[in-house]
């Protein structure tokens, strides 16, 4: 199988992370190596293929929490694995325990707090991003755990780009214009990656602290997962962050 990883997060050690692509030899199209339970792909064969996958990065599934997203902003703590409620992010400070996050054009962000050893997964589409669950979760962190801006690093995952997010006026509407490009059939294209960047920053998260990556889900069709490439056949994505636990 084939994991993306960050070479921001490499910096520490004590860090686990990846963030899954379609490649995997045992994978069969449309779904490729989808590890979501919410399409209709064979829950037997997600299960293990999320197993195969966490083991993979050096955890056990039972150990890694998985949320039921919404689009939403609400964020959760936790401190051991399984099926979580809805919630479109979660904090957790438990070595051991991972946080896995859905994707399929949706940026993906995962935050370090390298002083606090605090860890955060956060599900940022347009309607995350127009309610600021990242600042939110930034704020959380600080009212939380004491943490600071400055000890914080930030991996924002592959998402949609801003050339192939097509979205209605009512969408636009919610966005400031440096984020929209409109089209001459009236319609605009969003950057939602960009919008999360500059949370990032506007909320005091250094330039170095952060890393973007610049693959467009939907382009790279062969090796990521779109829901606006592949519609009701597409799969999905996850991303893990952990912390390990001290030997």
């Amino acid at each position: 199988m084939v994991t993306i990883k960050s070479s921001l997060f490499r910096r520490f050690p004590e860090l686990i992370f990846g963030f899954s692509t379609k490649i995997d030899s045992n994978s069969q199209p449309p779904y490729d190596f989808n590890l979501s339970l919410a399409v209709e792909d064979e829950p037997e064969t997600v299960l293990s293929r999320r197993k195969r996958w966490v083991e993979s990065l050096g955890l056990n599934l039972e150990d890694c929490a998985i949320q039921k997203q919404t689009h939403g902003n609400k964020i959760r703590f936790v401190s051991s694995g399984g099926h979580k409620s809805e919630s479109d992010a979660m904090i957790t400070d438990t070595p051991g325990t991972g946080i896995l996050i859905s994707s399929a054009d949706c940026p993906a962000i995962f935050l370090y707090d390298k002083k606090k050893k605090v860890i955060a997964g956060i599900h940022s589409g347009w309607r995350g991003t127009e309610l600021k669950i990242v600042e939110k979760a930034l704020n959380t962190l600080e009212n939380a755990f004491s943490s600071k801006p400055e000890n914080i690093y930030a991996y924002i995952s592959p998402a949609i780009s801003v050339s192939n997010y097509e979205v209605g006026a009512e969408v636009a509407e919610k966005f400031d214009r440096k984020y929209l490009f409109k089209l001459p059939t009236g319609k605009f294209l969003l950057d939602v990656p960009a919008c999360n960047y500059d949370l990032l920053l506007n909320s005091g998260i250094p330039v170095k602290n952060i890393q973007a990556s610049r693959l467009c889900t939907y382009e790279l069709e062969n090796l990521l997962q779109s829901y606006r490439k592949g519609g009701k056949i597409s799969g999905r994505a996850l991303g893990l962050i952990a912390i390990r636990r001290k030997k």
